[in-house]
């Protein structure tokens, strides 16, 4: 047994030793490769560079400037985008352009004395950055913040500021302000004045007003002169010969719906929601259209909550995508494969995805429906089909009069200008043959029209009665131009909202009217369809799907939310389509109520706040929105909710003959408002129009609460306000 025991020692011995010898060959038998030595972390980060360095980056490539954008909805960073080409054609200076989420700012004191950072900031919501942008507000702001010299300061910076807001907002460009205050506080230096532009009037005008005063400065404490760049193209367009047809996108929105596989939809990746209700919500007689459409979300993955907002990517009408590829002479190409290329990544990336097509560009992925721009009108004057376009173009790029009342005021589209400057015929079926081609290259129409964007609506729906289902409540945008020289007054069409009422008329097998049937219109318009068409069907008829048609969307959150406790008071302040949201706002009452119910009784809903709801419209007979539903709501919740109505082309006037609106409303009840809000911690709501309704109805509360508080609206009333405001109990959903 001791023999055999030894025995088994020595052979289990053995195997240990064959099995370190195999583990620890590498080490034992290459002794004559060099041995890897250990990289430490900040040294890998050093030899790869740091991705969040944007000084490194500066540096890496010799680039003199940096400019940081803060941008919701991309207006911001086309500006930054603009400002860097005009930096680079004027002085031959190269730019970074740098979203501020995807970098560190301890060392912006680092700096080069020969540099310069350019900040376009947009101001968001109630005064707020944009969520790209906080972060790099706050460490402006914050005095504790520690740049890499140890101190808050930021001595000798030069910077350029243009910010992006909108007058009929309380906080006008507040945060451009707050970021230039901030950076001279530090010891900064600007260069120029600073720039507003206002949204709500002509934010290109402002532009280009504020630019070359700031583009003299800039040469001068740059020390740099001007005529040192060129004209260099942003983008190579190729077209391909040869290219497998299921790789090119045809409107696709992402790599995921071309390849119709499975993902997160989000505002990178449109979800194609199908719709499962369309209806239009004016009353026969009405000389506009209200379209409410419910869209599927079941088994997407899609969640919302009551306030949030939809995001709807529609395509460009027909008639405009035909008008331009007319113009460009491209209408017997539009189905030819083209590749683009940025000849400039860090500066210009390609907007959209590719290979793709000229029509699938002006259709599905550029604004060619928005107002064509003073500034690009120049650079395409020298692609003038004769010397008379020629004279035309060069006039309304240099002439701001001739320009506002010519492209401003008859509301022209690229195509449209173009057309007009060719002295063709604007009321003509846009042909070849009507249509004068110019040969503009198409790089220059990629890099100078913005992204086509999603248009963003209040969601009307909550999901605690409608898990599955997202509604829409959009009023269509359909309006006259105003006559100009050599072109009549034209309907002008919103893009998102017809997109809309073309989906309702076609899930609902309608015929749109015809213009004839309008008595207004000019006899040259007859028997032209009155609502422009859209391919709706989609990318290789991705969005129909047998009878049923989709729209492609996304969610936007929102901080736009009822109190969580039911026994605050609630005022909701929503004419038109302002009502959209407070709609689900009640229906999520109406949810949590029927569980109360059901859980406590009757007596459950005893101790609720009142839920108040003004809204307003023009007939009580023709744009009352959801008329037979507001009843049986109030029957749910027991008689906490409250609606009042202000019909403004029917009686009951004001003694005066005056029309009767929201704010005269919430005066009437300023005895309960005051209650509510003093004494009951209330909260209030406002959606709708910013430039008229929204100040109108501030203005009613400051003297309702100013008067409450024994003082005037002017100091108590807006003290009070402000202080509702900072305490999240006075929020607004509103638009211009």
């Amino acid at each position: 047994m001791a023999a055999s025991s030894s025995s088994d020692i020595i052979v289990l011995a053995l195997g240990v030793i064959l099995a370190a010898v195999y583990l620890f060959r590498d080490q034992l038998f290459s002794a004559g490769k060099p041995k890897a030595v250990p990289i430490s972390s900040s040294k890998a980060a050093a030899g790869n560079g740091n991705p969040r360095d944007f000084i490194a980056k500066m540096k890496e490539s010799k680039k003199r400037i940096v400019i940081f954008y803060g941008s919701q909805t991309g207006t911001a960073e086309e500006y930054a985008i603009r400002l860097a080409k005009e930096a680079k054609s004027k002085f031959g200076l190269a730019s970074l352009v740098c979203d501020p989420e995807e970098y560190d700012f301890e060392n912006l004191d680092q700096i080069p004395e020969d540099c310069c950072v350019f900040f376009v900031m947009a101001t968001y919501g109630e005064g707020e950055p944009t969520d790209n942008a906080v972060q790099l507000c706050q460490n402006l702001s914050d005095e504790s913040f520690e740049f890499s010299n140890g101190e808050h300061k930021l001595s000798g910076l030069k910077y350029v500021a243009f910010g992006l807001g909108n007058k009929t907002y309380e906080h006008y460009n507040l945060i451009s302000r707050n970021v230039d205050r901030d950076l001279a506080k530090m010891g900064a230096i600007r260069i120029g004045e600073r720039g507003e532009g206002d949204d709500d009037k002509s934010m290109e005008e402002d532009y280009l007003e504020w630019k070359d005063g700031m583009w003299e400065a800039f040469a001068q404490a740059m020390n740099v002169e001007e005529g040192q760049g060129g004209d260099s193209p942003d983008f190579a367009v190729t077209e391909v010969a040869e290219h497998p047809p299921e790789k090119v996108y045809l409107g696709e929105l992402s790599a995921r719906a071309l390849t119709r596989t499975k993902g997160i939809h989000d505002a990178k990746n449109p979800y194609p929601a199908p719709i499962t209700v369309a209806r239009e919500l004016f009353q026969i007689g009405a000389d506009r259209n209200c379209v409410h459409i419910e869209l599927s979300t079941e088994g997407s993955g899609i969640t919302y909550q009551h306030g949030d907002h939809v995001g709807v990517w529609p395509s460009n009408a027909e008639v405009e995508v035909d008008r331009l590829l007319c113009a460009l002479g491209l209408y017997d190409k539009r189905d030819t494969v083209i590749n683009i290329e940025s000849l400039d990544p860090a500066l210009a990336k390609v907007p959209f995805p590719v290979p793709t097509t000229y029509g699938t560009v002006l259709r599905h992925y550029i604004d060619i429906s928005a107002l064509a721009g003073r500034q690009i009108l120049g650079v395409l004057s020298k692609f003038a089909p004769n010397p008379e376009a020629e004279t035309i173009m060069k006039d309304l790029n240099t002439n701001k009069d001739h320009y506002q009342a010519t492209v401003a005021h008859g509301c022209m589209k690229l195509g449209e200008v173009l057309q007009y400057a060719a002295a063709n015929d604007l009321s003509a079926k846009p042909t070849p043959e009507t249509t004068t081609a110019w040969k503009i290259p198409f790089d220059i129409i990629v890099s100078s029209i913005p992204r086509l964007q999603p248009r963003y609506y209040s969601i009307s729906s909550s999901p605690k009665l409608h898990p599955n289902s997202i509604h829409v409540t959009a009023v269509v945008l359909k309006y006259e131009s105003e006559p100009v020289d050599r072109v009549q007054n034209r309907w002008v069409y919103g893009v998102g909202s017809n997109f809309l009422l073309n989906l309702k008329y076609a899930t609902n097998h309608e015929s749109a009217p015809l213009i004839s049937d309008d008595a207004k219109l000019e006899p040259a318009l007859v028997e032209v369809p009155s609502y422009p068409t859209y391919a709706i069907e989609g990318p290789r008829g991705a969005y129909k799907q047998e009878n049923i048609l989709k729209a492609p969307i996304h969610v936007r959150r929102s901080t736009f939310r009822l109190p969580t406790n039911p026994k605050s008071p609630v005022i909701m302040i929503g004419p038109g389509t302002g009502v959209a949201p407070f709609r689900g706002f009640v229906q999520e009452r109406v949810a949590m109520a029927r569980r109360t119910i059901e859980k406590n009784g009757p007596e459950g809903l005893a101790d609720w706040g009142p839920i108040r709801l003004y809204f307003g419209c023009r007939r009580s007979d023709q744009d009352f929105l959801y008329k037979d539903e507001w009843d049986s709501y109030a029957k749910e919740l027991q008689g906490k909710f409250i609606m009042r109505n202000a019909f403004s082309r029917e009686p009951p006037y004001k003694p005066d003959g005056g029309k009767v609106y929201v704010q005269d409303l919430i005066w009437e009840d300023q005895e309960h408002i005051a209650d509510a809000i003093i004494n009951g911690k209330g909260y209030i709501y406002i959606c709708g129009d910013a430039k008229g309704m929204s100040k109108s109805v501030e203005e009613a509360l400051c003297k309702i609460l100013g008067e409450a508080k024994g003082g005037s609206a002017e100091v108590e009333g807006v003290a009070e306000l402000k202080l509702l405001k900072e305490r999240n109990r006075l929020l607004l959903d509103v638009w211009s």
